[in-house]
């Protein structure tokens, strides 16, 4: 049985294999063909935190997969908080097949898996986001970039960026990261990555200067300035972002085949000025989308590996 907390458990051929996958089973759903992969199968969503995309995609997925979705709230579980997390885990994996967690703490989802008797899937924490970064992988593929991949990520040091550490240092495409002083990556999780690129070939740069970080990028990227639970810091985290705005200055300086890539939600003139997200509107609608076909593709792979 695996678990998908975060991509640096997974191989190159493992991620890519998980792709396929959901090339294949999003080629399926586009044709209107829903097979029963996972048939009277019931997914459990933990959400500590709210989302729009992670619920819509999670539910619609497991139910065109022939499952159901059963979504508990804060309010109706909160792990770590009364019932032990170890207790909590031999129960809910007693009764569902799988179980999508979106929390606060990797520290927590961890230690749910570790209990579990069922597959777990980090649905977002504060160290990662490893299903989103599958669908911005499928999107990249799409748009024939994997080749020579050049990725810039702009913006705060958080759980995206750790999880495009992974990504990138898995596969070994090049990655630019340009954060503000102060807000730059965790140092174990970017050691870490460094380790994985000696294998792949990665190369993996970290800088707080923007326009070197996106000099011939093929994507760009970045995510909210102010993350859930960081509302308080908006006034300072404005401040220090001033210059890392992703707009058409800066986006001059990426390869002219660039596409720009967002996670959603996105706050025009902060992160990224309306003129880029509209231009490339297109992709990151698709990108969004993808979070349903990718996340079908990790449940189904995750399905084929029990014991």
């Amino acid at each position: 049985m695996r678990h998908f907390l975060t991509l640096k458990d997974y191989s190159k051929e493992e991620i890519l294999e998980i792709i396929q996958l959901s090339i294949k089973i999003k080629a399926e759903t586009k044709s209107k063909v829903f097979k029963n992969y996972m048939p009277k199968q019931t997914l459990g969503m933990i959400f500590e935190k709210s989302s729009t995309r992670t619920r819509v995609s999670f539910e619609t997925g497991i139910y065109q997969l022939g499952g159901v979705g059963l979504f508990l709230s804060s309010n109706d579980i909160q792990l770590g908080r009364g019932e032990p997390i170890s207790d909590t885990s031999r129960v809910i994996s007693r009764m569902v097949d799988m179980i999508m967690i979106r929390n606060d703490s990797q520290k927590e989802l961890e230690e749910f898996a570790s209990y579990s008797k069922v597959p777990i899937i980090n649905g977002l924490t504060d160290k990662y986001h490893p299903v989103q970064l599958m669908a911005d992988y499928l999107t990249i593929i799409e748009n024939n970039l994997e080749k020579d991949l050049k990725v810039a990520y702009i913006g705060d040091g958080n759980n995206m960026t750790h999880s495009w550490l992974m990504l990138a240092s898995k596969l070994g495409f090049d990655l630019s990261i340009a954060t503000p002083k102060g807000y730059e990556v965790d140092k174990d999780i970017l050691a870490q990555a460094l380790e994985f690129a000696k294998i792949s070939g990665a190369t993996i740069r970290t800088t707080n200067d923007p326009k070197d970080a996106v000099k011939n990028a093929t994507v760009v990227t970045t995510d909210t300035w102010i993350s859930m639970g960081r509302e308080d810091e908006k006034e300072k985290r404005v401040k220090d972002f001033d210059g890392f705005i992703v707009d058409d200055i800066l986006m001059n300086n990426a390869n002219k085949k660039a596409i720009f890539l967002h996670c959603l939600p996105a706050y025009r003139e902060y992160e990224v000025s309306t003129e880029v997200f509209e231009r490339h509107s297109e992709v990151i609608f698709s990108e969004a989308e993808n979070r349903l076909h990718a996340q079908k593709g990790i449940m189904v792979w995750l399905d084929q590996q029990r014991d």
